[in-house]
């Protein structure tokens, strides 16, 4: 019997999360809305930075676009245990460790040791990938825990499916979604959109299914409402855990 998971959403990429006695949080954005950088942020965080309490690791996609690092998510990346992302963001930040793909690494728990590792992701087409840039996926893995997917803004199918063929029973897929593209790289998606994200699920037929980074940017064509109505197209998405913006929702395995 595996443990269920608490999760918050924080906003856009941004979630916290318990596993293992250890409080995870993926790619830190507290800003407020308005311009950021080249990107429009269309709401603030529904739980300010200074009410998130302890980290004790974050699980970094990347950080080289506002909308998965922005200034204030910077600033508490000092305050945590251990920051974890790609091999050329390990270089950029101070506090941040670089993992290469499918490295893993073992972080002790309260409950248990917990083994991460860092898997395939491509943010975008390899077309576009020196414009994109280097992204991550992470897998986390405990005893008596569910084992757990945090896509990254990852927007391959394919990188998923070797994710899946490595760690056959995920049981809790967070998907990072919303279609993102960007007006400087053209009409390729940058995340997941809802029928990606259907596929995606499908690799994993019993887990359950955390979509994030479907809300408050300008840039996401797939929106929150948007997103589920379309993703009821491809999936009848009785896996889908849908978060409330700072609301603790559990999420236990199907």
């Amino acid at each position: 019997m595996t443990q269920p998971m608490t999760f918050t959403l924080i906003g856009g990429p941004t979630v916290a999360f318990d596993y293992a006695g250890l409080r995870f949080l993926t790619d830190p954005t507290f800003d407020a809305p308005g311009p950021n950088g080249n990107l429009v942020k269309l709401e603030g965080p529904a739980v300010p930075s200074d009410s998130i309490g302890r980290v004790d690791v974050v699980l970094l996609s990347h950080d080289e676009h506002e909308d998965n690092l922005d200034v204030s998510g910077r600033a508490m990346l000092s305050g945590a245990g251990l920051v974890l992302t790609t091999p050329e963001g390990g270089k950029r930040l101070d506090f941040a460790q670089g993992m290469a793909r499918w490295d893993s690494l073992s972080v002790e728990g309260a409950d248990a040791a917990v083994t991460i590792t860092a898997v395939a992701a491509r943010h975008g087409t390899s077309a576009v990938k020196h414009l994109a840039g280097q992204v991550t996926g992470f897998v986390l893995e405990a005893d008596g825990w569910p084992t757990v997917y945090v896509s990254g803004d990852n927007a391959s199918v394919a990188k998923a499916r070797k994710v899946s063929e490595r760690f056959p029973d995920v049981a809790v897929a967070v998907l990072f979604a919303g279609g993102a593209k960007a007006a400087s790289i053209g009409d390729v998606l940058l995340t997941l959109d809802a029928e990606r994200s259907a596929q995606v699920a499908g690799l994993w037929p019993s887990a359950s299914i955390v979509p994030v980074h479907i809300d408050d940017w300008a840039h996401f064509t797939e929106p929150r409402e948007a997103f589920l109505e379309n993703f009821a197209h491809f999936s009848d998405g009785e896996r889908l855990a849908v978060l409330e913006r700072g609301v603790p929702r559990e999420v236990a395995p199907q």
